[in-house]
């Protein structure tokens, strides 16, 4: 028996030097950073420790902005993102021929480049001195004025970077629910059947209860995803996301980091470390509310 434990303890030996090396030892290191008041980055050295780095992220304003963008990107994207998934899944569930192919389709956008999306994006909404853009003309024929929707007003750019959130992630639940749904037994709608059933009785009391730990990981997911958003906004208005009032806190992060202002390891750590409690409490809250409403 301990010869078998040491040879899977050998096994397992390879990942947790992996995991060790580039997840728990980086993040002890940011917790380190982010208590270092004074870090100098070119001689390593500080002039004490406290909470001052996070005040100072706290009360800057870019982070402010970053922070409010950060929430409503997330409580828009993730709830309308799953719900529009989960109506998709349901539609593709009853096309028993064409469900791979079309499976396939809508997969597509996921396995493309984030930045190559982001461009068709920014070609869409975007006004030129020669047009409107292709979704002002759209609106046209319902007679609103155009929008620049990428230099405009701030909840036109919002409107724009959910949307693209929306379609990039879209893809990947539709696949993970529609398998969800082929999963679940015949046996309990065949019984509905003879029960008299309606669609909608059977959807809310058989198949949302049955693909509720799917429903549960992809939100969950979805908010962790959305937290870290960054690539899209980069993809939508460019690198300098302050000047566009579209940063995120990961883009925060990144700024302090490497931007224009950057150069600041300890309040780039700051901004980590909150945006991980920030995070790990809302991952917190939602496993608490899984114990009632998810059935494993």
């Amino acid at each position: 028996m301990k010869n078998n434990n040491i040879k899977g303890w050998l096994y397992l030996l390879p990942a947790m030097l992996f995991l060790g090396f580039f997840l728990v030892y980086p993040l002890i290191d940011v917790f380190i950073y982010s208590v270092e008041e004074g870090y100098n980055f070119a001689s390593q050295t500080y002039f004490g420790t406290g909470v001052y780095n996070f005040s100072y992220v706290l009360h800057d304003p870019y982070f402010l902005q970053a922070l409010k963008n950060t929430f409503i990107l997330v409580m828009i994207t993730v709830p309308l993102s799953t719900a529009l998934g989960l109506v998709i899944a349901v539609g593709l569930s009853s096309i028993k021929k064409l469900r791979e192919l079309f499976q396939t389709i809508f997969f597509l956008p996921y396995v493309t480049n984030t930045l190559a999306v982001g461009l068709v994006f920014m070609i869409l909404f975007k006004q030129s001195p020669n047009s409107e853009g292709f979704i002002n003309v759209l609106l046209g024929f319902f007679g609103v004025a155009p929008i620049d929707f990428i230099n405009g007003p701030y909840w036109a750019k919002m409107t724009v970077l959910c949307l693209y959130t929306i379609w990039v992630v879209l893809p990947f639940k539709i696949l993970i629910l529609t398998s969800s749904l082929a999963s679940v037994d015949e046996t309990y709608y065949n019984a509905a059947k003879v029960d008299g059933a309606t669609r909608w009785r059977v959807f809310r009391k058989i198949t949302l209860p049955m693909i509720s730990p799917t429903l549960f990981y992809l939100i969950i997911t979805g908010f962790i995803g959305a937290f870290k958003a960054y690539s899209d906004a980069v993809a939508l208005f460019g690198t300098d996301l302050n000047a566009n009032e579209m940063n995120t806190i990961v883009g925060y992060v990144y700024d302090m980091l490497y931007g224009n202002s950057g150069g600041y390891p300890s309040y780039a750590s700051a901004a980590a470390v909150i945006l991980f409690a920030i995070v790990l409490t809302i991952t917190c809250i939602n496993l608490l509310v899984s114990k009632k409403k998810v059935h494993y």
